[in-house]
């Protein structure tokens, strides 16, 4: 009998995980990839207490992770201000470059301005001449 008893539990183990095994069918709301789900009591709540050792090294990685991510930072911020500076320094040697380039003409004569038309007087721009190379 007792053979018989050990039997029956062994298949109705075996019918459950067969039950829980059967590939359920389409979701109602139609998402294929939501999994069914599973009850409180099933998830592991706590995890082993870590050793001493363990703790202190995984303090030591994190310590490490942070100081690489920061130098990192760093070197980005400072090829960042670097680019920056090149900029500005372009941007002036530009500048200085097409006001040595331009071709001046000093207009003696300020009835001439009277007889331009007001397209020509818009062209018409002021600089300092101790600067500029007059022709």
């Amino acid at each position: 009998m007792e053979g018989m008893a050990t039997i029956s539990k062994k298949l109705k183990l075996v019918e459950k995980k067969v039950k829980n095994e059967i590939p359920r069918g389409k979701a109602k709301s139609n998402r294929p990839w939501k999994t069914p789900k599973t009850k409180f009591a099933t998830i592991k709540k706590t995890l082993p207490r870590l050793t001493f050792e363990k703790k202190m090294e995984l303090r030591r990685e994190l310590r490490a992770i942070k100081e690489r991510s920061k130098e990192i930072k760093d070197e980005r911020k400072q090829a960042a201000i670097a680019k920056h500076q090149r900029q500005l320094e372009s941007a002036e040697k530009r500048l200085a470059n097409e006001q040595r380039a331009e071709i001046v003409q000093v207009i003696k004569n300020p009835a001439k301005l009277k007889r331009m038309k007001k397209k020509q007087i818009r062209l018409i721009e002021k600089r300092d001449l101790s600067q500029v190379k007059v022709i």
